[in-house]
């Protein structure tokens, strides 16, 4: 069974209008309300392409009860312990008239020490051959440090680990040999202490470090760059489709989603990373996540390629 766990989740409102003027009564032209958090969506794909999985998380309120009524709809299986406080709601605005986009972010409701406890118990259900993966920024409460926690337990029951989330804290779980983490070209840069611009070559060889200090496997997202999948033996390159962006939020968890799907149906490494790259591209000229209706023809613009120097 594949796990997503999602410890901030969010209602998402996504605006479209033609300004933004201060101080102005601005009409927007359309508007959608989507059940969110990176995880969550991770899910979301993983429904897409027809893998069963559980959401789970924590949250409150009745922003919460939303996104649950939300998952239960599409028959994605949840659990979420709830806290005190209520789910946040984040706002993300494309401006038509300056064709750029405003992001509206809120931290999450506090999560205490004994909410943490119960949802840690909840996963001493894990097995061999499941898959816990875990994606985006932590609830007010929630210390890093659970990283080190979900990796011991994860590894004690011989379950697999999956991470996407910014904190440096992901390098202290290395020494567990996570099946595959997602970093950005930002967040890897912030892990090694490094604020100069990397070249692509550079970047990618940060990444090789995370391998040799103990992840398995790793996916690395380079925005219009495309993406790079490193493993213990081979790297792999692939660039970005031209597309038109409208909403980047859910592209990351789209490739990260995709990729998991393509790993558990036994994909080669070359056409799951095109069809993940594709995918998290269509997301990003897209309201919501890919309903995947447009990947194919996006997938003909990706040409994966293997490094042989980095």
């Amino acid at each position: 069974m594949i796990y997503t766990l999602t410890l901030n989740p969010a209602i998402d409102l996504f605006i479209e209008t033609k300004e933004m003027k201060e101080n102005h009564v601005n009409r927007t032209e359309k508007y959608d309300i989507q059940a969110n958090g990176k995880g969550i969506n991770v899910s979301f794909i993983l429904k897409r392409l027809g893998i069963k999985n559980i959401a789970t998380g924590v949250g409150g309120g009745f922003t919460l009860d939303y996104i649950q009524q939300e998952l239960t709809n599409n028959n994605i299986e949840n659990f979420f312990v709830k806290t005190a406080g209520i789910t946040r709601i984040n706002v993300f605005t494309h401006v038509i008239e300056k064709d750029c986009e405003y992001k509206l972010v809120n931290p999450g409701p506090n999560a205490n020490l004994a909410d943490q406890e119960q949802l840690l118990k909840y996963f001493d259900k894990l097995k061999e051959d499941d898959i816990v993966s875990l994606s985006g920024s932590f609830s007010s409460g929630i210390s890093p440090n659970i990283l080190t926690k979900l990796a011991q337990l994860i590894a004690k029951k011989g379950a697999s680990f999956v991470i996407d989330t910014s904190y440096p804290e992901v390098l202290d779980v290395l020494k567990y040999q996570p099946l595959l983490i997602k970093p950005n070209q930002e967040e890897i840069k912030k892990w090694f202490g490094i604020k100069q611009e990397l070249s692509l070559k550079d970047t990618i060889k940060l990444a090789t470090n995370l391998v040799q200090h103990g992840a398995q496997n790793v996916l690395l997202s380079l925005g219009e760059n495309g993406a790079a999948f490193i493993t213990r033996d081979e790297v792999y390159y692939g660039n970005a489709p031209k597309i038109d962006a409208l909403n980047t939020a859910g592209a990351g968890d789209t490739m990260l989603g995709t990729f998991i799907g393509g790993m558990v149906n036994g994909l080669d490494i070359k056409a799951n990373l095109q069809k993940s790259i594709a995918a998290g591209s269509d997301t990003t000229q897209s309201m919501w996540i890919t309903d995947f209706k447009n990947v194919p023809e996006l997938e003909k613009q990706v040409k994966v390629e293997k490094l042989t120097t980095i």
